[in-house]
């Protein structure tokens, strides 16, 4: 084998690799992962995430509603609430 073809072998070898490389940043693919025998399914561990975070944002959304309820519980408590309340039917 020549020189260039060697050097063109490498180069596109090496090309293959950053492509996957950047796929796997980019999309989450675990395609390195797969190359090197890591990994079974690569696409399992991202439903898995998917999972965690809409969880997790269930999670947030529960805790901000219970803040909003009490915020409004203190309002509604409040003497000067009552006042308005009571000037407003007059």
């Amino acid at each position: 084998m020549s020189g260039i073809t060697i050097t063109l072998m490498i180069v596109g070898c090496c090309s293959i690799y950053l492509a996957a490389a950047w796929l796997d940043t980019k999309h989450d693919w675990k395609l390195i992962d797969w190359f090197n025998g890591n990994t079974q399914n690569p696409f399992k561990t991202n439903k898995e995430q998917q999972f965690k975070a809409t969880i997790n944002n269930k999670e947030q959304e529960i805790k901000d509603l219970k803040e909003r309820i009490q915020v409004l519980e203190k309002i509604v408590t409040e003497p000067a609430y009552e006042l308005n309340k009571k000037i407003n039917n007059l």
